[in-house]
């Protein structure tokens, strides 16, 4: 397992786990909705990684609008918010959770829209379905993305700016 990954698990189950479950009883799931809240999102990080592969931010988005698309498509609206605005509750960077609220929005509309059609064939399944529905919605920048350090979007990194103007043929040296 890449060191990404497991840190992500790890800090999922210090300190996400009993806050999605509080989020979860506190707006008024039973204890068995609220385990099938954090099963889903453990296994939202799981399934965006495999789709996903490298690339955290792609990941990450992903990750967000096929977490809230199931949540809100399996247990509607308003404990879809309260466990996405839970996570983003106490981080340490405010751009990174302007970002997930911004894709958490867009994926819980999409599983509004969807309903329980959206959750055929299982969980697993589901979710993998709805994390390559978020990967064209990253393509097609419907998703948010944090810039990168130089202040550009993540998904023109390896894009030139301004290709080269075509060159002549090449000369042999002596």
């Amino acid at each position: 397992m890449p060191v990404l990954r497991l840190r992500q698990a790890l800090r999922l189950l210090s300190g996400g786990v009993p806050r999605l479950w509080r989020a979860a009883r506190e707006a008024g799931a039973d204890r068995r909705t609220a385990t099938d809240v954090v099963v889903t999102s453990v296994l939202a990080l799981l399934v965006s990684a495999r789709v996903v592969g490298s690339g955290w931010r792609e990941q990450n988005a992903v990750r967000h609008f096929a977490w809230q698309a199931h949540l809100a498509a399996r247990h509607g609206e308003a404990l879809a918010v309260a466990v996405g605005e839970a996570q983003e509750r106490g981080s340490a960077d405010p751009d990174d959770s302007r970002v997930d609220e911004a894709n958490n929005r867009v994926g819980r509309a999409h599983g509004l829209a969807g309903g329980p059609a959206l959750l055929r064939g299982g969980r697993w399944a589901a979710l993998t379905r709805l994390a390559e529905a978020g990967r064209l919605e990253w393509q097609q920048r419907e998703l948010s993305a944090q810039p990168l350090a130089d202040g550009t979007d993540p998904r023109d990194a390896g894009r030139r700016a301004h290709p080269r103007a075509p060159r002549g043929p090449r000369r042999r040296g002596r």
